[in-house]
C-alpha cells in the first residue's frame, strides 16, 4: 500500500494535504477538528503585528461563481488577516502543536515592511514550537493598500529584503507565498531564493470583481451599497496555478526550489497534478469551505489508490515527473498528426460536436439525416474542440496517425522524425536565416 507520509523542508506530516492560511485555520477549535478529520498539516491564518487587531467587515465577505449544476467554481473573498489578538493566536498554536506533534503547523505572517516589525514577531512565533513560517506576500485587498501583502509580492526587491530579514532572525523553514497578480511569476520566485527562502507556495488569490448586482449596481459582495475588489480562488483558478508552478519548476534558475502548491485543489487528482509539476505538497482552502473538513478523506483514499495502481510507493516517486514534458510552444512536434474518432455506440446524438465544429472550427464533422455523426478526415486538424464539448466521456478521442500514412487534409506523408517550429520552413526567422 502506498505511503502518503510527506517530508517537506524536513517537516514530516502523515499526508501531503495541508489546509491553507484562511478562515478554516483561524482558531484552535478549527485546527483541532481538521487534524481529527485527517489533514496532514495547516498553515495558520495570517497573523499581524502586536496591538489592536485588524477590523474585518461585518457584512458579506464572499461572492461565488457557479456551474450549471450550481457547483461552486470560484469564490471571491474580501476578508482580511486574523482579527483576533496576536497573543491569543500564539497561545492556541502552542497548545495545538503540543497535542499534535506529528502534524505540520506553519504560521502565516504579514507585518509592515519594516525590519523592526519582523524582528519583533519572529521570536514570538518561534516560541510556539510551530514548524515554520509562511510570508504572506499575496493578499490582493485590504492589506495591500497598507503596503503589505501583494504590495510586497509585486516588488522582487522587497521580497528578497523581507525574506532575508526572516532568515536572519528565525531558525526554522521560511516559505514565501507568491502573488499571481504579476506578469512573470519567475521573478518573485528568484527574489525569494536570493533572500534565502527555503520554499515558495503559490498561488495566492487573484485580484477580482466577481460580479455586479444589476439591481443595486454595486460589485458583490456588497457592503452598505458598495463593493470592492477581492481575492479569487477555487477550482476555476487551478489552470493558472498549474502554469505558474510549472514555470518555476522548469526554470533553470529556480529548478529544485521546493514548492507548496495552492490553487483550486479539490480532489486527489488535482493534488497529484500539482505534485507531478514539482510540488512537494499541496494546500487546500476552497474545497474545505465547500464540503467541510472530511473532504480530505476522499483525497487521501483517492491518491493512495492511484499510487497503488501506478506502482508508486511514496510521494517522492512522482513529484516533478511531468516537468520535463512542459515545453514552450515552439518546441512542440509539428510532425505529430492526429484525427478525431467518434464512438458511434457511445454517441447520444446530441449534436454538440457538429454544431461547434461547423460554426466555430473547421467544418470537419458531418451529420446524416438520421443524426449519425462522422469525422471528415480531409478537414480535421485535431483541434480537440469536439472532445471538449462532448457530454459523454471518451465518446470522441484523438487518434494519432502512423508515420508513413498520408494525411488526407494536406496530402503529405506523416513523418516519423521530430520537427518543431524553430526548424520549419514557414518560420520567418528560419527563412531569413537561410537566405
Amino acid at each position: 500500500m502506498a505511503d502518503l507520509t510527506t517530508t517537506f523542508l524536513g517537516i514530516t506530516s502523515p499526508n501531503p494535504f495541508w489546509l491553507a492560511s484562511a478562515p478554516p485555520t483561524d482558531k484552535e477549535v478549527n485546527v483541532r477538528r481538521a487534524f481529527e478529520a485527517g489533514w496532514g498539516g495547516v498553515v495558520w491564518k495570517t497573523l499581524g503585528e502586536e496591538g489592536p487587531p485588524v477590523v474585518n467587515v461585518n457584512g458579506p465577505r464572499y461572492g461565488a461563481i457557479y456551474g450549471g449544476d450550481r457547483r461552486l467554481l470560484g469564490l471571491n473573498n474580501i476578508e482580511l488577516i486574523t482579527d483576533r489578538p496576536l497573543e491569543q493566536n500564539l497561545e492556541e498554536i502552542t497548545r495545538v502543536k503540543k497535542d499534535y506533534p506529528d502534524r505540520a503547523i506553519i504560521v502565516s505572517l504579514m507585518v509592515p515592511c519594516e525590519e523592526a516589525a519582523w524582528k519583533a514577531i519572529l521570536p514570538k512565533v518561534e516560541a510556539t514550537g510551530a514548524d515554520g513560517i509562511e510570508l504572506n506576500f499575496g493578499c490582493p485587498h485590504g492589506m495591500a493598500e497598507r503596503g503589505m501583502g501583494a504590495a510586497v509580492g509585486q516588488v522582487p526587491e522587497y521580497i528578497e529584503m523581507v525574506t532575508r530579514w526572516c532568515k536572519e532572525n528565525y531558525s526554522k523553514p521560511v516559505i514565501v507565498k507568491l502573488t499571481p497578480n504579476i506578469t512573470d511569476i519567475r521573478l518573485p520566485a528568484e527574489a525569494a531564493m536570493r533572500g534565502g527562502a527555503d520554499a515558495v507556495s503559490l498561488i495566492n488569490t487573484i485580484n477580482s470583481v466577481i460580479s455586479v448586482d444589476l439591481d443595486t449596481m454595486a460589485p458583490e459582495p456588497t457592503i452598505d451599497g458598495k463593493g470592492s475588489h477581492g481575492g479569487y480562488c477555487g477550482p476555476a483558478v487551478k489552470p493558472i496555478a498549474l502554469n505558474m508552478v510549472a514555470e518555476i519548476a522548469r526554470s533553470p534558475v529556480t529548478a529544485g526550489l521546493p514548492i507548496s502548491g495552492i490553487g483550486g485543489v479539490t480532489t486527489w487528482r488535482d493534488a497529484a497534478e500539482f505534485m507531478a509539476l514539482g510540488c512537494g505538497n499541496v494546500q487546500v482552502c476552497t474545497a474545505a469551505m465547500t464540503y467541510g473538513f472530511k473532504v480530505v478523506e476522499e483525497m487521501i483514499s483517492g491518491l493512495s489508490q492511484w499510487m497503488d495502481e501506478k506502482g508508486h510507493t511514496s510521494i517522492d516517486d512522482f513529484v516533478g515527473m511531468a516537468v520535463p514534458n512542459v515545453r514552450d510552444w515552439q518546441h512542440l512536434n509539428l510532425n505529430y498528426i492526429a484525427k478525431a474518432v467518434i464512438d458511434e455506440d457511445a454517441c447520444i446524438q446530441c449534436g454538440r460536436c457538429y454544431a461547434v465544429c461547423e460554426d466555430t472550427s473547421h467544418q470537419a464533422i458531418a451529420m446524416s439525416e438520421d443524426r449519425v455523426f462522422t469525422v471528415k478526415d480531409e478537414e480535421c486538424v485535431a483541434c480537440n474542440l469536439c472532445v471538449s464539448v462532448c457530454p459523454v466521456e471518451d465518446c470522441i478521442s484523438m487518434v494519432a496517425m502512423t508515420p508513413g500514412e498520408v494525411d488526407p487534409r494536406t496530402g503529405d506523408v506523416v513523418e516519423k522524425e521530430y520537427a518543431n517550429w524553430t526548424t520549419h520552413p514557414n518560420n520567418p526567422g528560419n527563412t531569413c536565416a537561410s537566405g
